[in-house]
């Protein structure tokens, strides 16, 4: 049995005619293409300013402290801010536009700039008081130490006759 490919039944109607069924399919793949070029960049989002662009967060814990790798390439440290309120990590900042893309024409251009925020909820366990952040080679890496009351303690377990 020999498939034949969509494309090949569209070009069977005569010049300038298309099917309903063709135009459906042409808007989909339309719609496929923008989400991979911008996923999500057309959903308006209710909650928060993250629509034009934010960085993507790692979140990782263990026995200590719990570790946020935030990816911020060609963000200069100078325009990055790292706060806490309440319970809350703020990661702000500004990319900005280089003098070196002004001027030009661009057939296809993924780089966002602009200000972005990104709130991070943290759990109780955290001590607010050594939290460290550092950044390196585009990377903001921000360690947020688990308050005392917090560490794992083992229990035993009475055995009663």
């Amino acid at each position: 049995m020999a498939l034949i490919p969509w494309r090949n039944k569209v070009r069977e109607r005569g010049p300038g005619e298309t099917s309903p069924l063709a135009t459906l399919r042409t808007e989909i793949d339309r719609l496929f293409e923008s989400f991979l070029r911008e996923p999500l960049g057309g959903i308006d989002w209710p909650f928060g300013s993250e629509r034009g662009w934010a960085p993507t967060v790692d979140i990782a814990e263990d026995e200590k402290e719990y570790t946020v790798l935030a990816e911020v390439p060609g963000l200069d440290p100078k325009d990055l801010e790292v706060s806490i309120s309440g319970s809350h990590l703020i990661l702000a900042g500004e990319k900005k536009e280089s003098a070196e893309r002004q001027g030009k024409d661009f057939y296809h251009a993924e780089s966002r700039f602009g200000a972005f925020q990104r709130t991070i909820p943290l759990p109780d366990a955290v001590d607010l008081e050594s939290v460290q952040a550092e950044y390196a080679n585009g990377v903001l890496v921000v360690h947020l130490k688990k308050s005392a009351a917090a560490a794992a303690k083992r229990i035993d377990v009475e055995v009663k006759d």
